[in-house]
């Protein structure tokens, strides 16, 4: 693509919890021309989310937080969700393991990378590394419950596979990296429900 794109300015347009930037080019369009175009892009660092699933006792590790631009919709705010975050200065095996035990309590070793997707690539420059990872009770270390630093207040739940496909399909989950993973473990680590 280097030789569609000619970057002409970027301009930071704000810089704090995220980086808003305007881009002007010129992209080359299939016939050879060449287009000016302007876009915006927001940059918060890419991030990472799993899906702890037990298959013994069939089942999986939500959690549920506020999140403002839900409250901003005029909803209540709070969302039922994977466990995810920023990805930081880690490996993303490395930064989810640190997302797991922050959030839920949970100390995994076991991370298997699924997929790496953008969630919304026309504006948003994040790229999500998307995991599962098998848990136990044993595998319990501390209450979990997020970083008071940060802002996290997080309630941890432990639901049968089941109810949470339920929850799914009743629209109770419309967290996009959650519909994904559930998804992925339906037609592939729960396959005989």
């Amino acid at each position: 693509m280097n030789d569609r794109v000619r970057i002409k300015a970027v301009d930071v347009l704000h810089q704090g919890w995220s980086l808003l930037k305007r881009t002007s080019y010129d992209f080359k369009r299939r016939d050879g021309s060449w287009q000016p175009q302007i876009r915006e892009t927001y940059d918060r660092g890419d991030g990472i989310a799993v899906l702890l699933y037990d298959p013994d006792r069939q089942t999986i590790i939500l959690i549920r937080q506020f999140r403002f631009p839900a409250f901003y919709h005029g909803e209540v705010g709070e969302l039922t969700e994977v466990p995810a975050g920023k990805l930081e200065d880690a490996t993303p095996e490395d930064g989810i393991r640190r997302e797991i035990e922050e959030e839920t309590g949970y100390r995994v070793q076991d991370v298997q990378r699924v997929f790496e997707a953008y969630m919304s690539p026309g504006s948003v420059t994040e790229k999500l590394y998307l995991f599962a990872a098998r848990y136990s009770p044993s595998d319990r270390v501390s209450g979990g419950g997020g970083l008071h630093h940060e802002g996290e207040d997080i309630e941890i739940l432990e639901l049968p596979f089941t109810e949470a496909m339920a929850m799914l399909s009743r629209g109770d989950i419309r967290d996009a990296k959650t519909l994904i993973l559930l998804q992925y473990a339906a037609l592939n680590l729960f396959r005989s429900m």
